[in-house]
């Protein structure tokens, strides 16, 4: 299975960080956001993966080259031409490298401990959404959850996590260009065709300066937590 990070957005909801670098390559817990997606992947046994590219997006392919440095080669579909694609625009348009299969596709500006591995659809299944609680800045949800299925309606929602599976068909038909994810996964939830799993774990949507400094909070208390106690530095 092949996967693909979102990597194109603008970042404009983190302004000024992003004035100069793109959001992939803003750092927490002492290493660019998208190089934490690239280890998990690889230790998940994900061997190629596509990259989408647009604001500043030179400097991503000049950062992680071809992906031989996590054992993985990488692809680049480049979007800074189109100004990004969105995200079913930039999906459609990386197919040729994701090929006929299921793929994973992740969002470059999210920090989860979903364990990212190679999964096979369901029968009668387009996509699997990963699902999570609803935070504080997104309090309605966008999809409900019944008996495994993703549903439009329900008496509670919850956020997609930007984590998700897909079988290339969930986009046939779709016309080239600047395209929403959203509106191509509520037809084929009215198909029946998307089934979903409620996840748990730690979620964190980098979508804001103050989140990011919130993961990089997180993190640095992690790996502060997994260090031996004789190394720790002494409280003041």
């Amino acid at each position: 299975m092949k996967a693909m990070i979102l990597a194109a957005g603008l970042g404009t909801r983190m302004r000024p960080l992003t004035d100069f670098t793109p959001k992939p390559l803003l750092k927490a817990g002492g290493k660019p956001l998208i190089v934490w997606h690239l280890e998990k992947l690889a230790a998940a046994g994900f061997k190629e993966i596509v990259i989408n590219i647009a604001w500043l997006g030179w400097q991503i392919p000049e950062a992680l080259g071809d992906g031989s440095a996590w054992g993985v080669k990488l692809h680049y579909s480049d979007e800074q031409a189109e100004s990004a694609l969105e995200t079913a625009g930039g999906i459609l348009k990386a197919l040729p490298w994701l090929g006929a299969e299921s793929f994973l596709v992740v969002n470059g500006d999210i920090w989860c401990d979903y364990p990212c591995l190679p999964k096979m659809l369901a029968p009668q299944s387009l996509a699997h959404l990963i699902l999570v609680n609803n935070p504080e800045h997104h309090p309605h949800g966008d999809f409900a959850l019944a008996a495994g299925r993703a549903r439009n309606e329900g008496a509670h929602k919850l956020t997609f996590s930007g984590l998700g599976y897909y079988h290339p068909h969930l986009f046939a038909g779709l016309a080239y260009g600047k395209r929403a994810l959203g509106p191509v996964l509520r037809a084929a939830i009215t198909q029946d065709l998307i089934s979903a799993e409620h996840y748990q774990g730690t979620w964190l949507d980098i979508g804001t300066p103050e989140r990011l400094a919130e993961l990089d909070q997180h993190l640095n208390a992690v790996a502060l937590a997994k260090q031996p106690k004789s190394t720790q530095p002494l409280a003041k």
